[in-house]
């Protein structure tokens, strides 16, 4: 089979039809199964993240709660535009992310972005799965008096690897369903906390003057860095979307998933935080009910948004990663993201006085997330006018074999001005990176040949 569209032609037309449950490859992806609604709901339910009320959390004092909006809308926006972006060469073509960051990075150069994509998918599993878990703990307390938060996350995260081995079928059809739950879930929480709050919001939140300058602009990049490491692959998910769905409809679905499920999470977060100085999520969301079937039934909803988004965003990167460097069945990979979460000691990330070291974490990974995104973007639509030659990205012998010094040394160049500018690192990288990545493709001899 050839892989060569060296005339820039759009590759064979994709089908619609079906494939086998669980069979996902690096190979070009010939059928899509997921139309505009499919895809917008996968988002929505892959999008309900704990961390994201975290961060909420953490804008207490800093921002009032219209300034918490603004950021949320903005970031949300930027991301939306940014998924479409980088995006296209998977939507197009069918490739994962580990296949297009080889014309960039080369095949061993791949080694860097799927490191920074996986370590952070690897430590939002854990971290989430603790959450879920932990719910699940309460449940089983407040119902039968049982307490046992390790047997509770050892069996969640087996039911997760369980769902995670049956591949973007399962993905599809765990967030269609559990999409509309989950919003509905959300919106009587947002509710249940202003009914319970309202007085000490105002007073905390509403009637303050925040602050529009450079924390705002912190906060943007902070809701924007969650989602940061999807933006690198992105093309993960964009294959499996039909060919027919245009650029300013994708930009439109990203967007229209993301705000609905990062605003209310965000605001609930602020919101409790600031009315009760409570920061543990389970604590935050059980306070808000006043008995014990909505308290189970709000429990049981953490649980359920914490599969949802694991499956979708911290199971697949780091497992197609394992499938590039280690040849790894899909299916192998996955299991073994599963047990590789256990070492991120999720126990440890939850407390309390760890809501700030979560902050830098993400503003850290951020910093390198920025400058990859820049270098794959300019090197689609810049180096290679939309143009991929497949033969050569699937030839490991080919002109793009090895490391790629001209993204190895744009990353660095990218990283550092997002240390230096670390409020808004993801911002502050990408113009350095993006534009020295272009000007070393141009200059180094040893870059040349992956312009091919």
């Amino acid at each position: 089979m050839t892989y060569q569209d060296t005339a820039g032609a759009a590759p064979p037309h994709p089908s619609r039809g079906d494939k086998s449950i669980g069979q996902e490859s690096l190979a070009p992806q010939q059928t899509r199964i997921m139309g505009s609604w499919s895809y917008l709901f996968a988002w929505l339910g892959g999008c309900v993240s704990i961390g994201t009320f975290t961060i909420g959390s953490g804008l207490v004092g800093t921002l009032n709660l219209l300034q918490v909006v603004v950021a949320i809308a903005i970031g949300c926006t930027v991301i939306g535009a940014a998924l479409m972006i980088n995006g296209q060469a998977g939507h197009r073509y069918g490739i994962p992310f580990m296949v297009q960051a080889r014309s960039s990075f080369g095949f061993t150069g791949t080694r860097l972005p799927a490191l920074v994509r996986s370590v952070p998918a690897l430590v939002w599993f854990g971290f989430q799965s603790w959450i879920g878990a932990g719910a699940l703990n309460l449940v089983s307390e407040t119902m039968f008096g049982f307490s046992n938060i390790w047997a509770f996350f050892i069996g969640f995260q087996a039911l997760q690897i369980g769902l995670s081995v049956l591949g973007f079928h399962g993905i599809k059809w765990l967030e269609n369903i559990g999409s509309v739950f989950i919003i509905g879930s959300l919106i009587y929480m947002f509710f249940s906390v202003i009914g319970k709050y309202g007085t000490q919001i105002s007073d905390n939140l509403v009637n303050v003057n925040g602050t529009w300058g450079a924390p705002f602009w912190g906060a943007t990049m902070l809701f924007l860095g969650i989602y940061s490491t999807m933006m690198l692959n992105v093309s993960d998910y964009s294959r499996e979307l039909h060919d027919d769905v245009g650029r300013g409809r994708q930009v439109a679905i990203y967007a229209n998933s993301i705000l609905p499920a990062t605003l209310f999470m965000g605001l609930i977060g602020l919101m409790v935080s600031g009315a009760t100085g409570e920061v543990d999520p389970i604590k935050v969301f059980s306070s808000a009910v006043n008995n014990k079937l909505l308290l189970v039934t709000t429990l049981l909803f953490i649980a359920f948004a914490q599969v949802t988004t694991n499956i979708l965003n911290n199971v697949v990167p780091p497992a197609y990663a394992l499938m590039d460097v280690f040849k790894l069945p899909f299916r192998t990979a996955a299991v073994l993201v599963g047990l590789l979460a256990f070492a991120t000691f999720p126990w440890l990330l939850v407390r309390d006085e760890s809501a700030a070291g979560l902050n830098l974490f993400i503003q850290t990974y951020s910093a390198f997330l920025g400058p990859i995104f820049a270098i794959l973007v300019v090197d689609y639509y810049v180096i290679r006018g939309q143009k991929l030659n497949l033969d050569h990205l699937y030839d490991p012998q080919g002109p793009y074999r090895g490391i790629n010094p001209a993204a190895v040394i744009a990353t660095v160049i990218g990283v550092v001005f997002a240390l230096i500018f670390a409020g808004v690192s993801w911002y502050a990288s990408l113009i350095p990176a993006g534009v020295s990545y272009y000007l070393l493709m141009k200059m180094l001899p040893a870059a040349r040949r992956f312009a091919t």
